[in-house]
C-alpha cells in the first residue's frame, strides 16, 4: 500500500523467540504460509516486524512489547480520508465536514488504488470508504487497511447504497467501525465521524 515503511526485520529464531516457540515451529509457520517472510540471498529467511504483528494478532497471541512502537504507529488525528468515485458526492462531503467539525481537513480519492497510497503516505485517522469502487472494492480495501499495522488503524465508516445483510455483514467483518447507507443521512455521518475522532484523541491523551 504505497511507500514501504517496513524497515525492521528479524530471522525466523528471532521470530520464534519473540513467540515463545522453538526455530522450527517458526520456519513450519513460513513455509506453511501462515507467516508470511522472504528469503535472503543467502537462504535465510527474514520476517518485517508489521507481518510478525498480523500474524500474531490474527492468531490472538501476546505481541511483545519489542514490536508495540510498530502495533501503535500514529495517525494525523485532524486528516480524514474521503474515497467515493462519485465527485460531486465526494466534494459535498469534504466541504460538510471541514465545516461542520472545526480542526478538520479532508483529503479525497476517487478510487480504491489511490486510497491506498494516500493511507499509507498520509495516515488519516478516519477513512470514509466507498463500498463499491473501482480498481478494488470496499471490502477488500477495508481488510487491507485493517491487516496493514504500520498506517495506524484508522477508524472506517463505509458508505453504501446497496443496504442488504449481507453487505452489512460482509463491511464489518472487514472491519468497518460502522456503515451508512444511500442516500446519505449527512446529519448522522457527520455526527458519527466526530464521535470516532473524539474517541480516538481520548484514547491518545490518555
Amino acid at each position: 500500500m504505497g511507500k514501504d515503511r517496513r524497515v525492521r526485520t528479524y530471522s525466523a529464531l528471532e521470530a520464534a523467540e519473540l513467540c515463545g516457540v522453538v526455530n522450527q515451529t517458526a520456519i513450519n509457520w513460513i513455509k506453511a504460509g501462515y507467516l508470511k517472510a522472504f528469503t535472503t540471498p543467502g537462504g535465510q529467511y527474514r520476517i518485517y516486524a508489521e507481518d510478525l504483528i498480523v500474524f500474531l494478532e490474527e492468531r490472538k497471541m501476546r505481541v511483545p512489547a519489542e514490536l508495540a512502537p510498530a502495533a501503535n504507529a500514529e495517525v494525523n488525528a485532524s486528516l480524514v480520508l474521503i474515497v467515493d468515485d462519485d465527485q460531486d458526492l465526494n466534494m459535498v462531503l469534504k466541504r460538510i465536514l471541514e465545516c461542520s467539525l472545526p480542526g478538520i481537513t479532508a483529503t479525497q480519492a476517487f478510487d480504491g488504488f489511490e486510497a491506498g497510497r494516500l493511507i499509507a503516505e498520509q495516515r488519516p485517522a478516519l477513512v470514509l470508504l466507498d463500498y463499491d469502487l473501482p480498481g478494488i472494492d470496499g471490502v477488500s480495501l477495508c481488510s487491507r487497511i485493517r491487516s496493514d499495522p504500520s498506517i495506524g488503524k484508522p477508524s472506517i465508516i463505509s458508505m453504501t447504497g446497496l443496504d442488504t445483510p449481507d453487505v452489512r455483514e460482509s463491511l464489518l467483518a472487514a472491519g468497518a467501525d460502522d456503515y451508512f447507507s444511500k442516500p446519505l443521512d449527512f446529519e448522522g455521518l457527520i455526527r458519527r465521524t466526530g464521535e470516532l475522532l473524539t474517541v480516538r484523541a481520548t484514547k491518545a491523551g490518555a
